[in-house]
């Protein structure tokens, strides 16, 4: 599964529990709540295939899941630019120190699994929107931006 997939399956996944809360009434400090790492483990088993493994992307006692992918997180199925023989196709906007680039075989992705930038509820409340995707907008790179 490519990225963009992955992005459009889980912007409905994120949807579908924000709207079920919002139908119940719940605020925007309580919808954030909701998504803590042990709550979302118990509710909504589906929403990350970790969730059942009894296992966190990060390593971090508070992890919040709302914004389980990253902001800063740019990607392009298609490939951003070739370096030496292998094609990179994902990268950090703020070059966080914690992040790195992994070489699997001729691609290169951005490994964010050392940085916990998206997961502190600080972050969380000060890029907050009802709409994941709309978060989430700028990462897809399309030609105009490589």
């Amino acid at each position: 599964m490519g990225y963009n997939s992955w992005v459009k399956e889980h912007a409905l996944k994120h949807k579908k529990i924000v709207d079920k809360l919002l139908s119940q009434g719940v605020g925007k400090e309580e919808i954030i709540a909701y998504f803590d790492f042990e709550n979302m483990q118990k509710k909504e088993v589906d929403f990350c295939p970790l969730y059942q493994k009894n296992k966190k992307c990060h390593d971090m006692s508070e992890l919040n899941c709302y914004l389980c992918s990253c902001p800063n997180f740019r990607f392009s199925d298609e490939g951003i630019k070739e370096i030496e023989t292998k094609t990179q196709y994902s990268f950090c906007s703020i070059d966080s120190k914690d992040g790195a680039q992994g070489i699997y075989g001729e691609a290169i992705h951005q490994d964010c699994s050392k940085c916990q930038v998206p997961h502190h509820k600080a972050y969380v409340e000060k890029h907050f929107d009802l709409d994941w995707a709309k978060i989430m907008q700028p990462c897809t790179l399309d030609n105009k931006e490589r």
